[in-house]
């Protein structure tokens, strides 16, 4: 079952990243470090509600 998930900026808090993720296998919170060009520099991201 997969589900859209939206990934948000830990610094700034902007939404910038839309994917999806398998709700079965990943049950907490997803992260990873992607680029924001708000911040204009690599930053953690994660998953919001």
């Amino acid at each position: 079952m997969r589900v859209a998930i939206t990934l948000a900026c830990t610094e700034c808090k902007q939404r910038n990243y839309m994917t999806t993720k398998d709700k079965k296998k990943n049950t907490d919170r997803f992260e990873v470090k992607k680029y924001c060009k708000f911040c204009n520099t690599h930053t953690l991201h994660r998953e919001i509600k």
